[in-house]
């Protein structure tokens, strides 16, 4: 059994009693859960196996543990945006070599610029698992 309640940021905050504990499900719910937010007390099969998206669970009383979809697109939008930093540090490191060795940066302008539009591919994701196939690399 798992004790679930919504956070201050929509999503799902879940407890996970340790196997030892002697404390019942309700006192360890009174215990670590922040006052005022109501709970549930959930079986371990309610949570999602794939956790990819665990940021984006929201809980509905009829339809247990969801993933918004629009969450899962703003985390993957952050998580492509924070991963393509050092690539495009990098892109710019090969551009100035480039420069200073009178070659032509083509190629890396336009690495450089696949790197930044690569979060507009979100937008045409309609699936989970869409999502989860962007990569930043090539191919």
């Amino acid at each position: 059994m798992k004790i679930i309640y919504q956070n201050d940021s929509g999503g799902v905050s879940v407890i996970i009693p340790a196997p030892t504990c002697r404390l019942s499900l309700e006192q360890i719910s009174e215990k670590c859960v922040p006052a005022g937010k109501e709970y549930r007390i959930i079986e371990d099969h309610a949570l999602p196996k794939d956790r990819v998206f665990r940021d984006a669970w929201e809980y509905d009383e009829k339809e247990g543990i969801t993933i918004s979809f629009s969450k899962a697109q703003e985390l993957t939008r952050e998580k492509l945006r924070r991963e393509r930093i050092p690539l495009l540090q990098q892109q710019d490191c090969l551009f100035l070599m480039a420069l200073e060795k009178g070659e032509d940066p083509k190629e890396i302008i336009a690495e450089k610029q696949r790197l930044r539009d690569i979060t507009a591919q979100v937008d045409l994701c309609s699936t989970l698992e869409e999502l989860k196939q962007i990569k930043l690399s090539k191919g």
